[in-house]
């Protein structure tokens, strides 16, 4: 981040978040004071086009759906931004978490010791080179092998551990959509990967320190993140999202997409009812919308062919976790956001599929903020702000602490990591 971008935004006391979705965009202008907190001033949305599962594929008509978006909430607001926090769900996301350790000698642990435990140069050096670092999160120290050491300075040891919780996108999709936002005349304060953002917005402290899982259902992508301990311990990114569901109803029922979406959200249900046979919806086809022709349908149609993208949905969410070995470390908690979450029954069918707790996720309440800006489908911007105000306030929020921001301890270390990556 550049020192002029910092003091600009310092000056005007705005932060800026930029959702960049498959099919929406969504931009949060807000302004932090001590009296308030976090007060939004601007708002703007759009519908997305030129990406697909996350990734931009076309640069032409995805800068026009962030130039559209971020101009209505800079009117909203009544000032320019010269810079977004972004979200990341393209470029497929990779996690791992990685351990290694220094030798000290026996001398008391400082600062130099943390800085050359936590360069990760060394440990990135068998990466592809396709590949580029988006968070390195320090998860927990060990001192001589002995674990669940917070904070390691001034204690004494002959060898120093970190487990590090890496992750990392391919290098093209970054590229791209830094391009794309540059040529709208803008800068990126920092990258947020979706899961982490959606989860900034919507846990809750004792679900962090407990175990949760958070499932992210957007458009074109569903994205995990696990918490555990305080920590983001595993992310994941599937390329599914409620833009399939809504083609699958175009498919199976002909008709146009639009209207695809429109029953999907009227009529759709992830669960059947006794009433879906007797209840008859009315079906444009594709091609006769000019004379109006229509088929019906009973509801139980429309049921059946959206259950089973679900239930895929939440069974490669399930063997993901199950394959990184996160199925159960998380406890039995799950958090269900996104704007596909909002399916009725999405919430019990993924109860029953994950065996787990769901509870949907929304936006802590902000001044400024509609109630039907709160909803699980903003919950990415939302949390992409609260990155910001912690980034801003301690120097890098790369450490998860969603009700007091980041504790100076990692506001340092955080801080070290901008200056480094």
């Amino acid at each position: 981040m550049s020192t002029k971008g910092n003091q600009n935004k310092s000056r005007s006391g705005l932060f800026a978040a930029l959702d960049v979705g498959t099919t929406k965009m969504c931009c949060f202008i807000a302004k932090a004071s001590v009296d308030k907190g976090l007060e939004i001033v601007g708002i703007g949305h759009q519908v997305s086009k030129g990406l697909r599962a996350g990734t931009i594929v076309n640069m032409d008509d995805a800068e026009a759906s962030i130039r559209a978006t971020v101009e209505a909430a800079e009117q909203m607001a009544g000032e320019n931004i010269r810079e977004v926090y972004v979200n990341l769900s393209g470029g497929n996301p990779a996690s791992k978490l990685i351990a290694y350790e220094i030798e000290l000698a026996g001398h008391q642990i400082g600062d130099n010791d943390l800085r050359r435990v936590l360069d990760v140069s060394s440990v990135l050096k068998d990466q592809p080179s396709d590949y580029e670092l988006v968070h390195a999160i320090p998860v927990g120290y060990s001192i001589d092998g002995n674990r669940g050491v917070r904070d390691p300075r001034g204690m004494y040891g002959q060898r120093l551990g970190v487990n590090m919780h890496i992750v990392g996108a391919s290098s093209g999709a970054l590229r791209n959509l830094s391009t794309c936002i540059s040529r709208c005349h803008l800068g990126i304060a920092d990258k947020v990967v979706a899961p982490y953002a959606s989860a900034l917005s919507t846990l809750v402290e004792d679900e962090i320190q407990l175990g949760v899982t958070l499932i992210d259902m957007g458009g074109g992508t569903t994205s995990i993140a696990v918490f555990f301990d305080g920590e983001l311990v595993h992310t994941d990114v599937l390329p599914v999202g409620g833009g399939h569901v809504t083609k699958d109803v175009a498919r199976g029922l002909s008709t146009p997409l639009e209207h695809a979406e429109r029953m999907k959200t009227l009529y759709g249900s992830a669960l059947p009812s006794p009433s879906d046979d007797r209840e008859v919806i009315s079906v444009p086809q594709i091609g006769e919308d000019r004379t109006g022709e229509m088929t019906q349908v009973p509801r139980s149609m429309l049921v059946g062919i959206i259950r089973p993208r679900l239930e895929e949905t939440f069974e490669m969410v399930r063997s993901r976790l199950e394959a990184a070995g996160f199925d159960k470390v998380a406890g039995r908690r799950v958090v269900l956001t996104g704007g596909a979450s909002q399916l009725p029954g999405a919430r019990e069918l993924a109860g029953m599929i994950l065996d787990k707790q769901v509870r949907q996720g929304l936006v802590r309440p902000a001044e400024g903020l509609a109630e039907s800006m709160s909803g699980p489908a903003f919950a990415t911007c939302a949390g992409l702000l609260n990155f910001a105000v912690n980034n801003q306030a301690e120097g890098a929020s790369h450490a998860y602490r969603p009700t007091e921001g980041p504790s100076s301890r990692f506001g340092r270390l955080g801080q070290w990591f901008r200056e480094n990556f």
